[in-house]
């Protein structure tokens, strides 16, 4: 597998199902946005976040530094990943097997950020992304779905939110697992406080990592539309999110 960027194999062409990107930062809740628009509108829903994850958990089986990117380049070479979708979201397959749950695990969430970094290695993973997704008829959710993967979707939405409000999110989905665009209910025990400034703390260098790697950074396109869900509840995200799509569509 070649590692070197090419243009988008669907620019200039005329798909027969329209692409929705969404990307945003981590714990915004893309995930949850994007099942329900895919359900809404009867598209699959590409995770693509989970391939990153797999290559991630490949790396850390295979004992591999996430920081050195040409053994991880050399890993991805001999790494077949699918995403299979299902009503209640995708399977993950790598290399045949299904990690589904493991790839969701906290250190397989940590080391996939790292390894996002590397430019050549973004740029293999894109082209696996675009393979997917060039028929059309898909919902892709990431960091640079609509600025590297598809830059000609015919919808994008850059979903956001306050790192605080994004932390509680991610928290609650520890404590226990649901929809990541609920609000949490505040837990004020020492432990509690504790374990979600850690949380804040990860998210923080995760967004700084995202947010200033050479290879695709983390920014809204340019024709994107920017939903800032800080102040929103999950039913006025997801009616706004719907808005969107059928205006585009229309």
């Amino acid at each position: 597998m070649t590692s070197t960027p090419q243009a988008s194999p669907t620019a200039n062409t005329k798909r027969q199902r329209p692409v929705i990107a969404i990307d945003g930062p981590a714990g915004a809740g893309k995930s949850t946005l994007a099942a329900h628009l895919a359900r809404r509108f009867g598209f699959l829903n590409l995770e693509t976040g989970a391939m990153y994850r797999a290559l991630a958990l490949k790396a850390i089986e295979s004992d591999l530094s996430f920081d050195d990117e040409a053994p991880l380049l050399d890993l991805a070479a001999y790494t077949r990943i699918s995403l299979e979708p299902q009503f209640e979201g995708n399977r993950v397959v790598l290399d045949g097997i299904d990690v589904s749950r493991r790839v969701r695990d906290s250190d397989v969430t940590e080391a996939a950020s790292r390894v996002s970094v590397h430019p050549h290695l973004r740029a293999w993973m894109v082209e696996q992304q675009r393979a997917l997704g060039a028929a059309g008829g898909v919902v892709m959710e990431g960091r640079d779905i609509g600025t590297a993967v598809f830059p000609d979707a015919e919808v994008k939405i850059f979903l956001d939110a306050s790192p605080e409000v994004r932390g509680d999110r991610r928290y609650r989905q520890v404590i226990s697992p649901s929809n990541a665009l609920e609000r949490p209910a505040m837990q004020r025990t020492p432990g509690a406080e504790a374990a979600q400034q850690a949380i804040l703390r990860d998210l923080k260098e995760r967004d700084e990592r995202d947010r200033n790697r050479v290879e695709s950074p983390l920014k809204p396109a340019p024709d994107a539309v920017v939903l800032d869900s800080t102040t929103m509840t999950l039913e006025e995200v997801l009616a706004r999110a719907e808005e969107i799509v059928r205006s585009h569509l229309a």
